[in-house]
């Protein structure tokens, strides 16, 4: 069974630093990353890492958040400085594994980030 298990959300000032964790376990993933879902607005990619260790990321985040992934313990991370209050979300982790045929998509329970100002 294919589980992803998040942790490091919480409430910080302005300005500071968190870190999220994502530990996936029952498969072997393509690509993880993360996404985030403010109160009335749609689930949005934050960023996510290919196996191969390639990243991409939302324009909202360069330069201020950092994905890293460490393959070995099929964990994803998620550096994120100089917080705004616009960040303020419920982070979900993701992750896929493809196979020939399919792509098998797979969502965390989510973390709660809040930013206060």
């Amino acid at each position: 069974q294919v589980q992803l298990v998040e942790s490091g959300g919480g409430l910080v000032q302005a300005g500071g630093s968190l870190r999220l964790s994502c530990a996936g376990s029952g498969s072997i993933f393509s690509i993880m990353g993360w996404y985030r879902q403010a109160p009335g607005k749609q689930r949005e990619l934050v960023a996510d890492i290919t196996s191969g260790g390639t990243a991409n990321y939302a324009d909202s985040v360069k330069g201020r958040f950092t994905i890293s992934r460490d393959n070995t313990k099929n964990t994803v991370y998620l550096q994120m400085n100089s917080l705004k209050p616009e960040d303020t979300a419920v982070y979900y982790c993701y992750a896929d594994r493809t196979t020939t045929w399919n792509k098998y998509a797979y969502w965390g329970q989510g973390t709660q980030v809040t930013v206060s100002s």
